[in-house]
């Protein structure tokens, strides 16, 4: 609908009243708490800070107490009531005020002086299959350099509280968080949105344009399961991709308080966990604990665990080794990260691993992050003196959790309301093996994914998978160069069991490292989905599931082996689910069969397809950062841009270039 207005009501509402305009009025009363030292002593810009703090209309009397920054990735325009004027992006911003409310009263009320700041966030759901997808990575980026710099801007700060939900924002303000060593911060992650008591959940319903293209549902079931999944105003998405993920792992960091990951958002609950952040805030202050204190080696250690066991997103393996780098932190790399999925069970049945597929808010009610800790914890695999922002060590914070009524409650509520037993959402390592739960990743490589790849591998379908824990699988290549390609061909029926799809050009500097989740979706909700694999130099949402490999590196315009396949190349796909080790490779062409020693000599032997380009709408922006992001290190470096390797390049072409 295109709505006309007439042209003089567009220039003037024609309201006289408009027109009484004072230039002075008698400012703020009171007096500012200044003392001769300050006025000798101080810049000039903490004295007028002051004077802007009594204009918004704070007590002058007042303005003497520990300032303190509360930033947050809050979108839309809510009512008192909470009825949207203007929309957010996405659930997971849209209640986020109100936790920085409540944290800022509370901190007025101890005689802090609270400031606030924002930087809204996109959503990678709202984006999935469209071009707004190439700024998705990037953002993160320059969102975690724009919250540095609003903390950075009030000098006078003496503390940090950092809120945020979502894929991108949680892990920007993290990182953020990470880079401001010298201060003390608290991170409040924003919680979860409920499932519809009919319906389906936030990811299986972004299927419904590919099922209802098969068949498999009506126009009118569409609309109402697309109405309605969603079924709270706020917080992440039901399932255990990136949003839920990076809540556990800023948890597992020590970077928020114990049992905050996960909470229900609008929730009493919820709302507490904001003003006793902003009380750890204070006392983190006083006694002089710093970030630098809490991101050490163990506490990065402690949240790969985490990741592990509760069966996280891929996509944390590149968040969790950028606020590494931030924290100045010596990054994992793929042997690392390897290393610990061997060695740590998947304890977690949660949306979407399964196999009974627990949405997040159960998981909090089983106890959430504490909860998988003490199973952790008897199994060895914790470092337990790592500081954490109650301003104790994790060990002395799990002692409390055990024994606390807080869990008592929790875990009873779930068990009398939703009749779930939580051993059956958070299992033992003994009952995770019985239920048949296998580690969270897999880095295949091979002659296709020389430098590596990453699967999920506890998310295959168990029934494609062999007895013996393998997952194998021969297949021709349908080669795409654009996600809205792949679509149509599964849409218009052109992809068929056994099909092996390769996605190209979609890596950093193909189309900004997009999410692919339209693609893997749809093939988990077809019922030929899982009969289909998927290898892609991008990455995939964490909500994905499936024989869906990503990470492809080198990336095809690179000038990686993928960028060199063809429609009917024979590839064979291995992933060892138990021993956490996997294959990719061309083995034969044009009805030839050959090793996959012979398959990298073909390779090597061939030139990259001609039709390898990037995306036309990639935008300047996310071409920049797909160069700075490559010099850091790409993806298994984190994407992060590393100054002083970004500087010797620049300094390094200058001087060949001769200026």
């Amino acid at each position: 609908m295109k709505k006309t207005f007439d042209w003089p009501s567009i220039v003037d509402s024609g309201d006289a009243a408009l027109f009484d305009i004072r230039t002075r009025v008698p400012g703020p009363q009171g007096a500012l708490p200044l003392t001769a030292e300050m006025l000798l002593e101080r810049p000039s810009g903490d004295l007028f800070g002051w004077t802007q703090n009594a204009g918004m209309g704070w007590n002058p009397a007042l303005l003497g107490g520990p300032e303190v920054v509360l930033l947050s990735t809050h979108g839309g325009i809510r009512a008192p009531d909470g009825t949207p004027i203007a929309l957010g992006y996405h659930t997971g911003h849209w209640e986020v005020g109100l936790l920085m409310q409540a944290a800022a009263e509370e901190l007025k009320s101890q005689g802090a002086v609270p400031f606030a700041g924002y930087c809204t966030d996109p959503c990678d759901g709202r984006t999935q299959g469209t071009t707004g997808m190439f700024d998705s990575l990037p953002y993160r980026n320059d969102a975690a350099i724009l919250f540095r710099r609003l903390i950075r801007s009030l000098p006078t700060r003496r503390a940090v509280i950092g809120v945020a939900t979502c894929d991108k924002g949680l892990p920007a303000m993290m990182m953020a968080l990470a880079g401001t060593p010298g201060l003390p911060c608290v991170l409040v992650p924003g919680g979860v949105t409920l499932l519809a008591e009919e319906g389906e959940d936030a990811g299986k319903v972004q299927s419904i344009g590919a099922r209802f293209a098969h068949g498999a549902i009506t126009l009118d079931y569409a609309a109402e399961v697309g109405c309605r999944a969603c079924a709270t105003p706020g917080g992440g998405c039901q399932f255990l991709g990136t949003a839920a993920s990076s809540q556990v792992a800023g948890e597992a960091l020590g970077m928020s308080l114990p049992h905050s990951a996960l909470a229900p958002s609008g929730h009493p609950i919820w709302l507490d966990m904001a003003r006793r952040s902003a009380r750890a805030a204070l006392a983190l202050d006083a006694r002089g604990i710093t970030m630098k204190d809490i991101l050490t080696e163990a506490a990065l250690h402690n949240a790969m665990i985490l990741h592990a066991a509760f069966g996280g997103s891929t996509n944390l393996i590149l968040h969790l080794t950028a606020i590494a780098h931030q924290a100045g932190l010596r990054r994992p790399a793929v042997d690392d990260w390897a290393a610990v999925n061997r060695k740590v069970p998947r304890l977690v049945d949660a949306l979407p691993n399964g196999p009974r597929n627990h949405p997040t808010v159960q998981v909090f009610l089983a106890g959430g992050v504490p909860e998988v800790m003490l199973h952790l914890r008897d199994a060895g695999l914790l470092e337990l003196d790592a500081l954490t922002v109650t301003g104790e060590t994790l060990g002395q914070s799990l002692q409390w959790w055990e024994s606390s009524e807080r869990r008592r409650t929790l875990r009873a509520l779930l068990a009398e309301r939703d009749r779930v037993r939580p051993e059956d959402v958070i299992h033992s390592p003994e009952s995770a093996a019985r239920a048949g739960l296998t580690s969270t990743v897999t880095f295949p490589s091979g002659n296709l994914a020389p430098n590596g790849s990453v699967v999920k591998s506890t998310a295959i379908d168990p029934s494609v998978v062999d007895h013996d824990g393998v997952y194998r699988k021969r297949g021709p290549a349908r080669v795409f160069l654009t996600e809205p390609g792949v679509i149509a061909a599964i849409k218009n029926g052109e992809v068929r069991s056994g099909d092996i799809l390769v996605l190209i050009c979609r890596g950093p500097m193909g189309a900004g490292m997009e999410e692919t989740y339209q693609v893997t979706s749809a093939l988990k909700h077809l019922p030929f989905g899982k009969q289909v694999a998927l290898l892609t130099d991008a990455r995939f949402s964490g909500v994905s599931t499936g024989a869906c490999v990503g990470h492809v590196s080198p990336e095809a315009l690179a000038g990686g082996p993928i960028g060199k396949l063809h429609d009917g190349d024979l590839i064979e796909i291995s992933i060892d689910r138990s021993r956490l080790e996997g294959s990719i490779n061309l083995i034969g062409h044009d009805g030839r069969e050959y090793s996959s020693e012979d398959g990298a000599r073909v390779l090597a032997q061939r030139q990259p397809r001609p039709d390898l380009k990037p995306d036309p709408a990639l935008p300047g922006d996310s071409r920049l950062w797909a160069a700075l992001q490559e010099i850091g290190g790409g993806a298994w470096g984190g994407c992060v841009f590393d100054v002083d390797e970004i500087l010797r390049v620049i300094e390094a072409g200058k001087r060949a270039l001769g200026k």
